[in-house]
């Protein structure tokens, strides 16, 4: 029983046609339209929240018109006033804090193959941005100018195209060197090709152009959310098939780590967070660092990101990763735990075999292997923003836990 039923998430997975087709405002799919947040992660209470997660909520109260200032924003949410909620709950993934509030514009991705659809923010950039906690006037004046002059472009340049396959981007983007988390470089300017004629169609000012296609081309992180609203497109499908034990999510608040298993449903299991191992940038060390946070994990769990590393050895130096031997060795073990191989997005630099795809957690506790995931490093002090990039491991109890509860559930069943 177990068996069959990972094989037809496999193929769920690999069935997968996650397209871009529109960009939304967050408060027309937001379950309520009041003063609410949604973050990255599971559920955390504010008290438990760490500082750049409690940094971008506060900046976010300033950005939505709520609070005059961060020390009033923090008398707000204090006082219970704003509603905090996790991203996954509404079919959304944000990367790092993973902010996302009703008049944020966001990407809307669908898995033309089931009809499901998943949402996520446009990324920001890299440095001093809201997704690592900043939230000074720089960092909101970008907001508004992505919710006002950016967004609405996109979304007249994704009508005129009428839809963009992202498959066929992530496939190309794999193959010159991204492995869709840390590096997103060649996504990024395909998509940049793929856009940029459709906005000089649909837009008649030439400033607001410039705009745009100077943020899309300096920005080498941009293709990101949308390979995290891919994955999560991808991947929802396989939620709830009984007796399946793979991976259906996975995603930190910088708190705590959770996954949650495709015949468990929508439990999630969580343990501490561990640190990201890995280089920073001048003038820090791991002791500015914050313990790992972001729903960017999503994309490993249909095999970007670390799952790949062989795929993109120029990432190897930027993680701090020995060379590009050791990058094909991370993608050889995480074989190990996973259901099977892509048939969609192949590495040709360890012969075009497809990238490990469905993590099950019975390997991961069985092998004491655990999947592997390349992230960016936020300060844990709220404004300051990004201090470097590393690696990190979920933690082995919640896949421990994950098996624990699904023995429970199917014991008499299986003859457990």
């Amino acid at each position: 029983m177990i068996r069959e039923a990972n094989e037809l998430a496999l193929a769920r997975i690999n069935a997968a046609e996650p397209t871009l087709v529109d960009v939304v405002q967050a408060r027309d799919i937001l379950p309520e339209d009041d003063q609410v947040i949604f973050h990255a992660g599971p559920p955390l209470a504010w008290e438990q929240m760490c500082g750049p997660l409690q940094g971008a909520i506060l900046g976010v109260c300033v950005y939505e018109g709520w609070a005059a200032d961060l020390d009033e924003a923090r008398q707000l949410v204090d006082s219970g006033a704003v509603k905090l909620r996790h991203n996954h709950s509404a079919s959304i993934v944000g990367p790092m804090t993973g902010m996302v509030s009703p008049s944020m514009p966001l990407i809307k991705v669908e898995n033309r193959a089931f009809g499901n659809v998943a949402f996520s923010t446009f990324n920001e950039g890299i440095g001093k941005v809201m997704r690592f906690g900043a939230n000074d006037a720089e960092v909101l004046n970008r907001l508004h100018w992505l919710a006002e002059e950016f967004g609405p472009a996109i979304k007249a340049a994704i009508a005129s195209a009428g839809s963009i396959d992202l498959r066929v981007i992530i496939a190309k983007a794999i193959a010159m060197g991204d492995e869709l988390h840390q590096r997103n470089i060649a996504a990024s300017a395909l998509f940049f090709r793929e856009i940029m004629p459709h906005i000089s169609r649909t837009c008649t000012d030439l400033d607001v152009i410039e705009r745009i296609s100077s943020f899309l081309y300096t920005n080498d992180q941009f293709f990101l959310n949308l390979a995290m609203a891919s994955a999560k497109a991808s991947i929802d499908p396989i939620k709830n098939i009984e007796y399946c034990t793979l991976v259906s999510a996975m995603s930190r608040n910088g708190t705590n780590f959770g996954i949650k298993v495709s015949a468990l449903g929508d439990q999630w299991f969580e343990a501490p967070v561990e640190m990201p191992q890995g280089l920073y940038f001048p003038g820090f060390t791991q002791e500015d660092a914050n313990p790992d946070i972001g729903d960017s994990a999503i994309v490993e769990c249909v095999g970007f990101g670390g799952m790949s590393m062989a795929a993109a050895p120029a990432v190897t130096q930027f993680v701090g990763i020995d060379g590009s031997e050791a990058a094909y060795d991370i993608t050889h073990k995480m074989f190990t735990i996973t259901e099977g191989r892509s048939q969609t997005y192949t590495v040709p630099t360890i012969d075009f075999i497809g990238i490990p795809v469905g993590i099950n957690i019975v390997d991961v506790v069985d092998s004491g292997i655990r999947p592997y995931i390349n992230s960016g490093i936020a300060h844990r002090e709220p404004g300051v923003g990004q201090v470097g990039a590393g690696v990190v491991y979920p933690p082995m109890k919640c896949f421990e836990q994950a098996l624990e509860a699904f023995a429970d559930k199917y014991s008499k069943d299986l003859g457990l």
